[in-house]
């Protein structure tokens, strides 16, 4: 395992083909401030880059919380100039997250709230242990969520549900959050890293080509008609059709053996 520092307040390690996107400001139970929000966004320039990560997984270095959203004391002492200066750098870590172009997955314990809960929305799948407290309070200090809240959770939850949980700014413990699909996988208590990584593992056995493939597929198709959703599908089957790990992967299922994916 190799671990890489980006700035204060982020850490990456790698272990082996999954990255681990550690969020690693416990002082502040990891509210995001300007400083951290470049440091996200440039672990994620980096990881976007690394051919050898198949999976990235966000994590928390505080116990009790995975992130509770931006530093509203670091904004409280913000000019209207300064806030809309920092609004790009703020939303450059939540847009670093969403675009990564392979795999996601949060893992969350505690608080994610605001902001906290956009990162893992950002991710294609989140694992919630049951301490997980989640939800999107923004309308109720005078705001909206504005990390990708009004367009991501409906996608998960429907626009119905979407309204309600956004106008009410309510939290959600694990169990509702789960039974009203906020979270995908739940798991035991203190569990939610080792379930992700072990999640991560899995996945990352497959062909890295094919999975950053398949993301596209997913993220570029959604929302539209089943016509052009078939066509974005078809132009993503086509990169990869004549690939290495096509041939790769083809070749060890007729020989009854592991893939050595080439990745390319």
């Amino acid at each position: 395992m190799s671990e890489e520092r980006f700035g204060e307040f982020v850490l990456v390690r790698r272990h082996e083909y999954v990255a681990e996107l550690v969020l690693d400001r416990p002082k502040a139970m990891n509210a995001v401030s300007t400083a951290m929000a470049g440091s996200i966004a440039e672990a994620c320039a980096a990881l976007a880059a690394d051919r050898d990560v198949r999976v990235t997984v966000v994590t928390s270095s505080h116990e009790r919380a995975f992130c509770v959203g931006a530093d509203l004391k670091e904004r409280n002492s913000l000019t209207d100039a300064e806030l809309v200066r920092q609004r790009p750098l703020a939303r450059g870590a939540y847009t670093g997250v969403l675009e990564l172009p392979m795999p996601t997955i949060a893992a969350v314990h505690g608080f994610a709230l605001g902001g906290g809960f956009e990162l893992a929305l950002s991710c294609d799948l989140i694992v919630a242990d049951g301490t997980a407290v989640v939800g999107l309070p923004e309308v109720s200090v005078g705001v909206i969520p504005g990390g990708g809240g009004t367009q991501l959770l409906p996608r998960r939850v429907g626009a119905a549900r979407a309204a309600e949980l956004i106008f009410t700014a309510r939290r959600l413990a694990a169990p509702e959050a789960a039974e009203l699909g906020l979270v995908e996988v739940l798991v035991e208590t203190a569990q939610d890293r080792e379930e992700a990584l072990a999640l991560a593992t899995r996945i990352a056995a497959n062909s890295p080509i094919g999975l950053r493939a398949a993301k596209r597929a997913l993220r570029l198709g959604h929302g539209l008609d089943l016509r052009a959703g078939l066509e974005v599908e078809d132009a993503a089957w086509r990169s990869v059709a004549f690939s290495g790990d096509r041939a790769e992967g083809v070749a060890a299922f007729n020989e009854k053996r592991k893939p050595e994916w080439p990745g390319e």
